[in-house]
């Protein structure tokens, strides 16, 4: 019974890094668009947060329980302990951090709430390169050539009739 003692803690483990990646990533996209990070513009990084953040908007609009929850419920149910009397210092810390008791309705508006503000992070501080930074009026700079090469080398030139 130890052992599903140990895969439920490591379960509620696993929804506290969820969590930990939804909400610390939109922390981490709206600091990074502010502070020019370029790596919050990352596409994959992007793409898996929206996805991670819609997955939980539509489990809450659904009716659904979440997947991980009722992960933990079983395995806490085969190690023969009552979910939130027996379990280890560390589940229990870590369940404190992200189970509240509020009504479904507020977790259902937070979540979609929350999904909204990342699309819309999505569109204001979209996945790609950052503009440049080099003001439109000056122009772009050129490629020189290596030391000693004559002015013009290597050039292609238009043809003339003739």
């Amino acid at each position: 019974m130890v052992g599903y003692s140990f895969l439920a803690d490591a379960v509620v483990v696993l929804h506290f890094l969820y969590v930990s990646f939804t909400v610390g990533g939109m922390l981490a996209v709206v600091a990074g668009g502010v502070l020019r990070w370029r790596w919050v513009r990352n596409l994959p990084f992007r793409v898996a947060h929206l996805a991670s953040v819609v997955l939980v908007a539509v489990e809450a609009a659904a009716g659904a329980a979440c997947p991980l929850t009722t992960w933990e419920y079983r395995l806490r149910r085969a190690a023969g302990q009552q979910v939130e009397a027996q379990i280890s210092f560390v589940a229990r810390l870590v369940r404190r951090l992200i189970f509240y008791d509020f009504p479904s309705w507020v977790f259902l508006v937070t979540y979609v709430a929350f999904a909204a503000a990342v699309i819309l992070t999505f569109i204001l501080l979209p996945p790609g390169r950052l503009p440049s930074t080099r003001p439109a009026h000056l122009p772009r700079e050129r490629r020189s050539a290596p030391p000693g090469t004559p002015r013009g080398a290597g050039r292609r030139r238009p043809r003339t009739p003739g």
